[in-house]
């Protein structure tokens, strides 16, 4: 069943642009013990074995689409089509079948989203070769290559895939295996045998369609890698199954795309499910175009992203909340990039953290000022283990926060925790474990085969469960001060940091076993440069230690606890962060999400000064004129 989402809007705001969306009606069983399950009444419809034989179907019915762009070295687009894609692809799949390659010798991916990365993925797909897209930022960010050897040794690949090997040439010098084929487009590294990328390819052949139609529906198709909470990066197992039943579930919620093939402008990595998954996924299911956003949400690349708006003009447009937020700023000052960019754009979509009512409101009104109409934010819920959708909410809203309702096919499990509800989810969508890791395999599923999500959830409206769930937080990031009150450290940290908003990038909060909450504040510190009227040359220790940053956050922290009676939601003290977080011990991931408890064990010093008397120099709090 589909609905025009203006059915559902909230009232009193200027009319949302007409978009066909799904009707997802959630059927609900209650235990005895508390648990809820619940599922979707609209059944999962039939979908394909694998991407491929989507990519065969696009080539045929629209071979003259463009599939894919991305920036050359002119600045001009160069673009495939699908006829071209999947020609390609075919013939890299002949060439990859004539090499010794398999689940125990993948195919590894280390440079980031571009078309010979796509390609050597499709071709991967053909031959029924598992590939495992890694994060650039593990070989061009990284000082030691930690977690590159970590994965190489996990993966034992025996195809490395590169698209500049003078950039990956320290990486692929310090991790990449020795036996492992070396695969580059351009800049042969010095010293390493490499193939040739345009040497890849060989003649299509029937052994392409043998290898195709011997994929079964839960074989491989890649690995996913996610961090957990030792920061160690797990492979996640990611079945042809997982990736088409998972379009079959967002085709009928984000039912549009029935109607004119998508159009999407995105710089989501390929090494991350957001990107991967399900956006790149909604392109080849349903024959759209993807251009490839060279920039991204930080100060040097938000640039190239507002050049790619110029031109390209999205009918469905993914970010993550910081992305947003740097967007309306560029559309308030550049009102013709603003009306190109809401021109035929049908769908806002975040994921990847809370977006702030700052940045929804802003959104809408500059819609309304482009359109005269306003355009619809929808989110999701999901995880790398999952596909990534899981839940969807595919109405209005009204607020930022609301994650929806189980899709097509999903079960969402509910168990009581703590007093909060614990998610778990079951579905054709939900990996089947951990390559290689059987303990971690065993551990995330519960004893009726539900995925342990690790979220917490919560009931818009607990009377009408059909106006979808909240984010209630991280089970494991929860804690109990030293009397017994529990501290809920999603919701806080996110009304934090929309409070502190734009001088905050992330907080860590502290408190397990003390009398009251503190945080280490991660700065946005161009946001702080900026206030503080610094220039370029000012080093972050400067910029924090400034009076007017301080005092900013000082202020911040005042009002915040103005609206915060409790122990468990006042936010006492502070101590901003000259240093940002770290990819390489952990306290970050690649995609710049923050590992609460790693941080806290890395700065340890840190937070017992935070609870120091009298209060260090360093320390914001309540009582602190400074």
């Amino acid at each position: 069943m589909v609905v025009s989402v203006t059915a559902r809007s909230a009232s009193g705001k200027p009319p949302l642009r007409a978009v066909r969306l799904g009707r997802l009606d959630p059927v609900i069983e209650r235990r005895a013990d508390g648990t809820i399950v619940m599922r979707c009444a609209q059944a999962l419809a039939p979908y394909p074995t694998a991407w491929t034989h989507s990519l065969d179907r696009w080539a045929k019915e629209a071979p003259d689409r463009i599939f894919v762009a991305q920036r050359d070295a002119t600045g001009g687009w160069r673009k495939l089509t699908y006829k071209d894609a999947r020609n390609q692809a075919r013939r890299i799949a002949a060439g990859l079948l004539a090499r010794n390659l398999s689940a125990e010798r993948p195919i590894a991916i280390l440079s980031g989203n571009d078309i010979e990365h796509l390609l050597v993925a499709l071709g991967a797909m053909y031959a029924g070769i598992p590939y495992a897209p890694v994060s650039a930022a593990y070989s061009l960010m990284s000082a030691d290559f930690g977690k590159l050897k970590y994965i190489m040794d996990l993966l034992t690949p025996g195809l490395i895939y590169v698209t500049d090997g003078a950039s990956f040439a320290k990486a692929i010098d310090a991790a990449v295996p020795k036996d492992a084929e070396l695969v580059v487009t351009r800049n042969a590294p010095a010293g390493r045998e490499s193939t040739a990328f345009a040497d890849l390819a060989a003649e299509d052949s029937a052994a392409v369609d043998t290898a195709q139609s011997n994929v079964k529906p839960d074989d491989i198709a890649k690995f996913l890698f996610t961090s957990g909470s030792t920061g160690q990066p797990k492979a996640v197992i990611n079945t042809h199954r997982m990736l088409t039943s998972n379009q079959a579930m967002l085709l009928e919620s984000l039912t549009f795309v029935k109607d004119e093939p998508p159009v999407i402008v995105d710089w989501l990595p390929w090494s991350h499910t957001f990107g991967s998954n399900h956006n790149t996924g909604l392109v080849i299911t349903n024959g759209g175009s993807l251009y490839i956003d060279d920039g991204n949400p930080t100060p040097p690349g938000v640039p190239k992203t507002v050049r790619n708006l110029r031109e390209i003009a999205p009918t469905i447009y993914f970010n993550v909340p910081k992305g947003f937020e740097a967007l309306a700023a560029e559309f308030r000052a550049d009102p013709a990039l603003r009306d190109n960019f809401f021109s035929r754009l049908k769908v806002l979509f975040y994921a990847g953290a809370a977006l702030s009512q700052q940045s929804w409101d802003a959104l809408e009104a500059l819609a309304v000022e482009a359109t005269g109409e306003r355009v619809i934010f929808v989110s999701s819920l999901g995880s790398t283990e999952t596909a990534p959708a899981a839940l969807a909410c595919t109405w209005d809203a009204g607020l930022p926060g609301n994650i929806g309702v189980p899709m097509p096919g999903v079960e969402l499990k509910l168990v009581p925790n703590e007093g909060k509800l614990e998610a778990r989810l079951r579905g054709p969508h939900i990996t089947p474990g951990y390559w290689r890791q059987p303990e971690l395999t065993q551990t995330a599923f519960d004893e009726e085969g539900f995925y342990k999500l690790g979220d917490a959830l919560k009931f818009a409206d607990p009377i009408d469960p059909a106006k979808g769930l909240l984010f209630d937080g991280r089970i494991a990031e929860d804690y109990k001060l030293s009397t017994g009150t529990w501290v809920s450290v999603g919701p806080l940290r996110a009304r934090c940091i929309d409070h502190c908003a734009p001088l905050v990038r992330d907080v860590v909060f502290a408190g397990a076993d003390r009398e009251d909450i503190a945080v280490l504040v991660f700065p946005d510190i161009e946001a702080c440069r900026k206030l503080a009227g610094l220039g370029g040359e000012a080093a972050p220790a400067a910029i924090v230690a400034d009076a007017k940053v301080r005092a900013a956050f000082a202020a911040r922290l005042q009002s915040l606890a103005k609206d915060s009676p409790g122990s468990s939601t006042r936010i006492c003290r502070a101590i901003i962060m000259e240093a940002p977080p770290s990819l390489d011990v952990g306290e970050a991931t690649d995609k710049g999400s923050i590992n609460q408890r790693v941080v806290l064990r890395h700065r340890a010093a840190l937070v017992d000064e935070l609870y120091a008397r009298p209060l260090s120099s360093r320390v914001i709090g309540l009582d602190d004129p400074k």
